[in-house]
C-alpha cells in the first residue's frame, strides 16, 4: 500500500494513507509532501468471554473506528484498500465511498477466509460467513486489482468480479548492495546480533571486521573475509501459512552434512519479521545446539531490509498460499536484489519462481536440505548453480513497480478523470 501511495504521489495526487500507529512507514513515504499519514490505533482484543464474542466485539469496534477515521479525511476521488485484511475494511470502505461518492478499488492479495480456515477449518461457521462477506462486498467495488492470473480467473469464475493483474514488483531500492554499504550494515547489526560479529580477532589494528567483511581503516577499502559464513535470509509474518519447522529440520540435516565431512560453509540464518508465532519458533530455535549454524530473528528498520537482502547469498521462502492463488512479496523483493531463492511449492508459484532458472522449488525439509548442500558446496569459490541463478536474475531486466504501476493502474484511474 505504501508503493501505491508513492506512485499516486509521483503523479501529483494527494494521498491520505491510513495505517496503524505502531508501524513506521518507509522513509520515502515520510519524506513525500503529497502523502499525509492518518494514524489508526491498533486495538487489543478483549480478554473477557468466549473467543467468538471477543472477535465479534473487536470487528464492531474496528468498523466504528475505521468509519469515523474515513469520514474525517478530505473527500477522496478513490478509496484503495488491500484485501486481506478485509473484515471489516471492505464494508467500511464501501460505506465511506457512498458517503463521499468516491470509487472503490480493491487490491486482492489473497482471500481472508482462506487464512481464517488455517486456524478453524474450511467448514467453520466463521469461515463460511467470512467467505460470504468477502464475495458480497467484493462485488460492490468499482475496480479490482489482483496479484496473479490464477486469482484473476478465480475472482471471475467464483465471484463474478472482473480484475486486472498487477504483479507485485520490487521498488527501485531493492537491488544488490555495494560492499561498502554491506560492511556498514553488518557493523550496525553486530551491535545487537552475535552472528554478525567477527569470528576471530583482527590480525591488523588498522582493520575493522565483521563476520562477513573487513575494512582497511587507512583507505576505506572493503573486502569479504576469508572463510566467511554463507548468509541465508528468510522473512516472515510468523503466521500459520508458513511452517518454519521445515527450515529448522533442513538446517539440522545441513549441520549433519558438515559433521560427515562435506565441504560446506558455516551458515548465518537471518529470519526477519514479526507476528503471532514468533515466540513459539524462537522457543524451538533456542532448543537447537548448532556448531556451524547461527540463527537470529531481528526486526529490521524499513531502510535496512533491502540492504540485507542485497547482501545475502540465498533466500528461503516458506510461504504456502492459503488459497493457492497469491504470490509471496518477499520473493519479489529478493529477485529485485538478484538474490536466488529456494521456495516451497504451491500451485501458482511458477508464475514467479522458475525452477532451475532463478531458484529452486522444494516440497519438504529433505529436499530443501539437499538443495542447500548442492548450492553451497565449495562456497564461496565454486561458481555453481547459485552463481548461475544470480547471473540469470541480473540478465532478466525485471520490470520495477513504478513501470508496472504506470502501465496497469494509471490507465484505470484515467477512465474517471
Amino acid at each position: 500500500m505504501q508503493y501505491h501511495a508513492l506512485s499516486l504521489a509521483r503523479h501529483g495526487r494527494g494521498v491520505e494513507l491510513l495505517g496503524y500507529l505502531q508501524t513506521r512507514p518507509h522513509g520515502d513515504v515520510l519524506r513525500s509532501g503529497k502523502i499525509r499519514l492518518v494514524p489508526v490505533a491498533d486495538l487489543r482484543g478483549l480478554r473477557v468471554g468466549p473467543k467468538l464474542f471477543q472477535y465479534v466485539i473487536k470487528v464492531i469496534v474496528q468498523a466504528i473506528q475505521l468509519l469515523y477515521t474515513m469520514l474525517k479525511i478530505d473527500q477522496p476521488s478513490y478509496i484503495l484498500l488491500q484485501n486481506p485484511p478485509g473484515l471489516p475494511s471492505i464494508a467500511v470502505a464501501w460505506v465511506a465511498c457512498l458517503f463521499w461518492r468516491s470509487k472503490l478499488i480493491i487490491d486482492w492479495h489473497n482471500y481472508g477466509y482462506t487464512i481464517m480456515s488455517l486456524n478453524h477449518g474450511r467448514n467453520h461457521p466463521l469461515v463460511q460467513i467470512a467467505k460470504w462477506y468477502e464475495k458480497l462486498f467484493g462485488r460492490l467495488s468499482d475496480y479490482n486489482l489482483c496479484v496473479t492470473n490464477a486469482m484473476k480467473e478465480d475472482l471471475w469464475v467464483n465471484c463474478n468480479i472482473k480484475a486486472v493483474t498487477l504483479y507485485d514488483k520490487p521498488a527501485s531500492y531493492f537491488k544488490e548492495t555495494p560492499l561498502e554499504l554491506q560492511h556498514r550494515l553488518y557493523m550496525k547489526l553486530a551491535k545487537d546480533y552475535e552472528p554478525f560479529k567477527p569470528r576471530t580477532e583482527s590480525d591488523s589494528s588498522n582493520a575493522e571486521w565483521t563476520a562477513f567483511t573487513e575494512m582497511d581503516e587507512k583507505n576505506g577499502h572493503v573486502i569479504k573475509t576469508r572463510g566467511r559464513p554463507a548468509l541465508l535470509i528468510s522473512s516472515t509474518s510468523w503466521t500459520e501459512d508458513e511452517d518454519f519447522s521445515v527450515l529448522l529440520k533442513a538446517l539440522e540435516d545441513y549441520e549433519r552434512y558438515i559433521d560427515e565431512g562435506v565441504e560446506l560453509p558455516s551458515l548465518v540464518c537471518v529470519i526477519t519479521g514479526k507476528g503471532p508465532l514468533k515466540d513459539y519458533y524462537n522457543g524451538l530455535i533456542n532448543k537447537l545446539h548448532f556448531k556451524h549454524i547461527q540463527i537470529c530473528t531481528p526486526w529490521l528498520e524499513a531502510e535496512d531490509y533491502p540492504l540485507l537482502l542485497g547482501s545475502a547469498d540465498l533466500g528461503v521462502c516458506l510461504h504456502k498460499s492459503s488459497s493457492g492463488l497469491d504470490l509471496p512479496m518477499k520473493v519479489v523483493d529478493m529477485f529485485g536484489c538478484c538474490l536466488p531463492v529456494c521456495a516451497v511449492y504451491f500451485e501458482c508459484l511458477h508464475e514467479l519462481v522458475k525452477h532451475n532458472e532463478n531458484g529452486l522449488i522444494f516440497r519438504d525439509s529433505n529436499e530443501l536440505a539437499e538443495q542447500l548442500k548442492m548450492l553451497f558446496l565449495g562456497f564461496p569459490t565454486l561458481e555453481g548453480k547459485l552463481h548461475n541463478f544470480r547471473k540469470n536474475l541480473r540478465a532478466s531486466k525485471q520490470l520495477r513497480w513504478d513501470e508496472s504501476w504506470d502501465q496497469t493502474v494509471l490507465p484505470l484511474l484515467g477512465q474517471n478523470e
